[in-house]
């Protein structure tokens, strides 16, 4: 990725407070701002601001609200009349959340995604600089999220997908009885899940649509149906397996012509996945079931298999949400 338009802190472990964190712009006085890496709305009703997020290392932590990113005016202007779009349709549930544009929803994920990955990526350069040593990213992984910053560029900056949008996001009816910021993500293979009273979102930032398409059978049966939040959970755990196991992650592209600058997806259509392993996704789901007081045996039985809450174990059919006695 060469082309001198965009901008590619990862290329050589930019993250300069004095830069832009999205266009690279050198920040002057007239031209500093910030920007908080989850929007004030969510962190003001959720009452996140003093709390403290968990980083990469699950040892060191950070306030929500001293997550910053460095920014542009431009690019502050655009995040903030966002957060306003997003507020008003979440305000509405599932109905406003599923009539938001798909680019509305990957700016706003892939913001919060990124956001936290670079509060990482500049705390990691400093312990690296403090023994004079360079932070290093394999070249497979610099690759990736060099064109996830760069897609996410699109929000200021004229850029198209060439056939189809290179994520994917499922929504989904959600129950909660109470009002919930349900987060979690994987910043390394870029995937993002919300559970709020009401709705449900599961993002893939960077699947080229390979992993909501394996599970368009599952989705096409909950439908509109609600879900129960371990339900949910169990979705986010097979989305989050299978993005583990894909072998070939899609690849991508940069291309210019006549009308503009394009991103090419260059990667196969069709999936192809390492062996599920049951063992392996049961730890999975422990993590995520964790909050009913599951422990691992009550997960993986012999012969019954794993545990679900989705589907019927011999006809495979959507489990009633109603009939699961688990505190919503």
């Amino acid at each position: 990725m060469t082309t001198a338009q965009y901008y590619n802190p990862l290329a050589n472990a930019n993250f300069d407070d004095k830069v832009c964190f999205l266009s690279g712009e050198t920040l002057s006085s007239s031209n500093t701002n910030s920007i908080f890496v989850f929007p004030v709305w969510i962190m003001d009703r959720f009452e996140l601001r003093s709390r403290t997020f968990k980083m990469m290392d699950n040892y060191s932590t950070i306030r929500y609200e001293d997550m910053k990113l460095p920014c542009s005016n431009e690019v502050k202007v655009k995040f903030d009349s966002l957060d306003k779009e997003i507020k008003a349709a979440f305000d509405k549930g599932y109905e406003g959340v599923i009539a938001l544009k798909s680019e509305q929803l990957f700016w706003w994920t892939a913001r919060i995604v990124y956001g936290t990955l670079y509060i990482d990526l500049v705390a990691e350069k400093k312990k690296q600089d403090a023994t004079n040593k360079n932070l290093e990213l394999s070249a497979t992984l610099k690759e990736r999220l060099s064109f996830f910053h760069l897609m996410l560029q699109s929000i200021i900056k004229p850029l198209r997908f060439k056939e189809k949008q290179p994520w994917s996001i499922s929504i989904v009816k959600l129950k909660y009885t109470k009002d919930l910021f349900n987060y979690h993500d994987d910043t390394i293979n870029l995937l993002f899940s919300l559970g709020m009273r009401g709705f449900g979102i599961i993002v893939c930032l960077q699947d080229n649509g390979l992993i909501k398409s394996h599970y368009q059978d599952i989705l096409n049966k909950i439908g509109e149906k609600t879900m129960h939040p371990i339900q949910f959970e169990e979705l986010y755990s097979k989305f989050l397996y299978s993005n583990f196991l894909l072998k070939n992650k899609p690849k991508f592209k940069l291309e210019s012509n006549g009308s503009g600058n394009i991103i090419e997806t260059i990667s196969d259509d069709e999936a192809d996945f390492g062996k599920w392993d049951d063992n392996t996704f049961a730890a999975v789901l422990l993590e995520y079931w964790r909050p009913w007081g599951f422990e691992a045996k009550d997960i993986l039985k012999f012969p019954e298999g794993t545990k679900s809450f989705l589907e019927t174990e011999k006809t495979y059919d959507y489990i009633d949400p109603m009939s699961i006695e688990l505190p919503f």
